[in-house]
């Protein structure tokens, strides 16, 4: 099973810091989590569907291409992470 570890930014909307999946590619596993957890689902996404600027996805400690990334695809013993950057000035 894929591990998918969420940031503190997540905590309202998934009950825990970590979920697991069998998702075979990135956008099955955010379709998964908007499924089970379907308030997060425009914390992730934005209306078109693409990932939004400020979240940053990971699988085993390397970063996603916004464009591609979505199709990146997932072994049973992969690590993603998602985190939000942080914005402000």
């Amino acid at each position: 099973m894929v591990s998918v570890r969420l940031d503190a930014m997540l905590k309202e909307f998934v009950p825990r810091r970590t979920v697991t999946t069998s998702a075979t590619t990135v956008r099955a596993m955010i379709e998964e989590l908007e499924t089970n957890y379907p308030r997060i689902r425009w914390r992730l996404r934005d209306e078109t569907g693409a990932l939004r600027r400020y979240v940053k996805v990971f699988v085993n400690g390397d970063e996603l291409d916004h464009q591609s990334g979505l199709s990146t695809r997932l072994a049973a013993d992969d690590t993603v992470d998602i985190l939000h950057s942080i914005q402000g000035g």
